[in-house]
């Protein structure tokens, strides 16, 4: 049938979107310049990633040649800013539902559970190591631990240098990836659906006068 290749595209994005995780995780983290604008008493704070501007995509190639791309618009999460240790530390989860493609049809069956099982595991989550606050300028590794489908593997991705003064308010955090669908239970369509599946996390952190808003009464 005609809808089967399609399906097989979907799943390549559904694969993304689950790197897609990872990469807000990284967005989270703030440079050494931007502390300034979490300064308070306490040397840990905890900053909210902003859900309306931040995006995981995906790409998976069917019969290893033609892309097909999806993306997740729905992220939340939290970075954890250890101010007395420079450290930084990430915490995000992508709604399976938020799923977008360019046709309904790949949706659905992306959501069923044949793939992301939205239904049982609405959830991606990724949680990451923590990191040195410099790699958020400079770019760098990002360990940590992905949750897809119930599985909980190791990953390392890719935190891409920052292009401008405040990053993740600014512009966003870029982080890249690539996942194996077959490590998370993901082991159908293998002739034609390649097993890998790449990431790539856009994210955005709450501007601190909107989290003083909304701590307001």
């Amino acid at each position: 049938m005609a809808v089967r290749p399609q399906l097989d595209h979907l799943l390549r994005r559904g694969w993304h979107g689950l790197g897609a995780g990872c990469a807000l995780a990284l967005g989270l983290a703030l440079p050494a310049h931007a502390y300034a604008a979490f300064a308070d008493e306490s040397p840990v704070d905890d900053v909210k990633l902003d859900g309306a501007r931040s995006h995981v995509g995906f790409t998976v190639k069917v019969v290893w040649l033609v892309g097909v791309s999806g993306r997740f618009d729905k992220v939340d999460g939290t970075v954890h800013v250890d101010r007395f240790r420079n450290q930084i530390s990430v915490d995000a989860r992508i709604d399976v539902d938020s799923v977008g493609m360019s046709n309904k049809t790949y949706e659905d069956w992306v959501k069923s559970p044949e793939f992301f099982d939205a239904a049982k595991y609405p959830l991606i989550e990724f949680a990451s190591e923590s990191f040195p606050q410099s790699r958020l300028r400079k770019g760098g590794d990002l360990p940590g631990m992905l949750t897809l489908r119930g599985v909980r593997e190791p990953v390392t991705f890719a935190l891409q240098p920052s292009e401008c003064e405040r990053p993740a308010y600014d512009c966003p955090i870029e982080v890249t990836g690539v996942i194996r669908r077959s490590e998370f239970a993901m082991r159908s369509r293998r002739a034609t659906l390649s097993d890998k599946v790449e990431l790539q996390f856009s994210v955005f952190a709450v501007a601190p006068s909107t989290r003083a808003s909304e701590a307001s009464p």
